[in-house]
């Protein structure tokens, strides 16, 4: 048996994060919002705009009839925008195909818009107590440090590291899910990408990465840099957050191009979002769909 599960599961039971989407009493779909809302976002800052979204929207049907502007607004200012539009794809198809009921097959779960690897999995083991491999930058870490002695894993997820991780994942259903629950929690709030908290972890005297003198990144330079000042995405988000704060208003695109340095960039950071779904163009203006 894997000897990290028995303590981290011992470790999870008293320390686990009160989030509303762990209430047993929370639908397969409340998972599912909850799981394209984590995505590249901390917990703190998705609660809010949970709670509000599945009290506008409780079911996939409700969500189905909202207009893009509605999905869009209510996103706020989670970051990658695009999950909303998609999750209301998802909602569509699930009230249309699946009378409302989130499947909990894996493969099934994949058919879904926006829904890939990780969230299949993850809405199978966390909504339907299903035996999955979950694998989230928390996790992937987690083992990295505690298995493998690295500071960090591969900058992708290789077909050798998903199998290294499925043999992790205990035999026992219930077993499996509090496994995939405990080690996202720890890379969560103990073992972070920049602060790893060894006093707090569970698994410390049995961490390889300890044991090994924390050697550093073997591949940090195959790790991309993400700049953000100055670049198209800023002005994307510029843009975007105009658009939000109009409420569905149109804005002059002058208005939208005086928010950056270079007219040029903001213009393809419009085109680039009437691309996506997530503006239109109506004459010299632009608004939310």
């Amino acid at each position: 048996m894997n000897p990290l599960a028995r303590p981290l599961a011992a470790w999870y039971a008293q320390n686990a994060r009160d989030l509303p989407w762990r209430d047993p009493a929370a639908t397969p779909w409340a998972i599912l919002v909850s799981e394209i809302m984590l995505q590249q976002t901390p917990a703190a800052r998705v609660i809010p705009y949970w709670t509000s979204w599945m009290a506008v929207w409780p079911r996939p049907s409700d969500l189905a009839d909202a207009t893009p502007a509605e999905v869009i607004l209510a996103w706020g200012s989670l970051g990658y925008p695009r999950r909303a539009l998609r999750l209301r794809d998802c909602a569509s198809v699930v009230a249309g195909q699946y009378a409302d009921q989130v499947p909990a097959d894996e493969d099934q779960l994949r058919t879904l818009p926006g829904i890939g690897e990780y969230t299949a999995a993850a809405v199978a083991a966390f909504a339907y107590g299903r035996r999955t491999v979950v694998l989230d930058t928390n996790i992937r870490r987690f083992i990295a440090r505690a298995h493998l002695g690295q500071a960090l894993p591969l900058p992708h997820l290789t077909a050798d590291e998903r199998s290294m991780a499925a043999s992790l994942v205990p035999s026992d259903t219930q077993e499996s899910v509090v496994w995939n629950e405990a080690t996202m929690e720890a890379g969560a709030v103990v073992c972070k990408a920049r602060e790893w908290l060894c006093d707090a972890c569970p698994v410390k005297d049995l961490c390889a990465w300890r044991d090994a003198g924390y050697p550093g990144d073997l591949h940090a330079g195959r790790r991309r840099a993400q700049p953000w000042e100055g670049t198209d995405r800023q002005a994307r988000g510029r843009v975007m957050a105009l658009l939000r704060e109009t409420e569905g208003e149109s804005v002059p695109i002058e208005a939208l191009v005086a928010l950056t340095p270079r007219p040029e960039q903001t213009r393809r950071a419009i085109d680039g979002l009437v691309a996506d779904g997530l503006a239109v163009v109506e004459g010299e203006a632009v608004r939310l769909p």
